[in-house]
């Protein structure tokens, strides 16, 4: 049994779906998984990391990350450190943070403005031709 991790480019759900569709029907698959925000698919069973790449670069682009066994050893949990309670912001600071955010996300969404187109007639440029 092997775990293959892919990054692939999945910008919808129906590439998602034809995607995982693709990578099931390879025999040995026995389990995929996919992760759209951080564009990854994890994919486990007995087959060849090559040929699943090879299957969803016919789709979209696909690199291989890792290869290795399914099952992953279970580390020990460090022991938990007792939390302190965090010291309250300035207001100023939280709305400078809160700035920040709203700038970027505004940036992302504001459209571009239309173009400036400008007409200009016969009586403005009397060199232009016209054929009458």
């Amino acid at each position: 049994m092997m775990k293959v991790v892919l990054k692939v480019e999945l910008y919808d759900d129906k590439i998602k779906k034809k995607a995982m569709k693709r990578v099931s029907g390879i025999s040995g698959v026995e389990s995929v998984s996919v992760d759209m925000k951080d564009q990854k698919m994890t994919v486990i069973g007995s087959v060849d990391s090559v040929k699943v790449a090879i299957k969803l670069k016919k789709l979209c682009h696909a690199d291989i990350l890792s290869v290795g066994p399914a099952k992953e050893e279970k580390k020990e949990e460090p022991k938990k450190e007792e939390k302190k309670p965090e010291a309250k912001k300035d207001p100023k600071e939280e709305y400078a943070e809160a700035l920040k955010v709203y700038e970027a996300y505004f940036n992302q969404t504001r459209q571009q403005p239309y173009p400036y187109y400008y007409y200009r007639t016969v009586e403005e440029n009397p060199t232009g031709c016209v054929i009458c």
